[in-house]
């Protein structure tokens, strides 16, 4: 196992689509619910705990072997929001194109196969780094970053935030997603010898009702 493999599928530029996404910021933004660091903050607390845990734990049960099909399904369950269920599947699709070409595997073609538009972007996440030999832990760690780590780079552009300013938000919530890390490893161990329901279903309503109204903007700037 090489952890540099980590490195690489977290950094913003893999080719994995997520620039295109701000995670909710814009909506929260035009809602005057973000407008500055300290309201960043807050926001990136509330998804971190819930969608980031939510995805967390999907990965990391991907790793972990459970049926690729079943965590979709789960995944969905997860997801309310028509508008927030096809960002995540063409973020899925993006993302095993480049970790097919960036890790090849049997199992990945395969999932490919099975789902053409797309499977939910934390399963095909865990898959990837399944398929670069990373652990669950890795794959919860990147999910849950990546939580955060995508609204608070679309609140720099959306806001014209000051960059140092977005990263300390970030290095701020360090141990709060230490601790969803771990929360999502335990849940997708109970998973993989229970079943998905034992997975956690943390909801996060205003990010689902906001994506339905995101959806219907005519002008926007990013795709969710």
């Amino acid at each position: 196992m090489s952890r540099a493999a980590l490195l690489v599928l977290a950094d913003g530029r893999f080719p994995a689509g997520g620039h295109a996404h701000s995670g909710g910021a814009e909506a929260a933004v035009k809602a005057g619910r973000i407008t500055e660091a300290s309201s960043l903050e807050e926001f990136c607390r509330g998804r971190l705990h819930t969608a980031g845990l939510v995805s967390a734990a999907l990965a990391a049960a991907a790793v972990l072997g459970v049926d690729p099909a079943a965590l979709d399904a789960a995944a969905d369950a997860r997801t309310p929001s028509p508008a927030l269920r096809g960002a995540a599947r063409k973020l899925g699709r993006q993302l095993m194109r480049a970790a097919r070409a960036t890790w090849p595997s049997g199992e990945l073609d395969a999932v490919a196969l099975e789902f053409p538009k797309g499977a939910h972007q934390p399963v095909v996440l865990g898959l990837a780094a399944r398929a670069a030999g990373l652990e669950a832990v890795d794959a919860a760690y990147c999910a849950a970053y990546e939580s955060v780590s995508g609204p608070a780079s679309a609140v720099v552009r959306l806001l014209s935030l000051d960059p140092f300013d977005a990263t300390g938000v970030l290095a701020r919530l360090a141990s709060e997603l230490d601790r969803v890390a771990d929360q999502a490893v335990c849940a997708a161990l109970k998973a993989a010898a229970e079943g998905v329901d034992a997975l956690p279903a943390a909801s996060a309503p205003l990010l689902e009702v906001s994506a339905e109204l995101h959806a219907g903007w005519p002008v926007r700037l990013f795709a969710s």
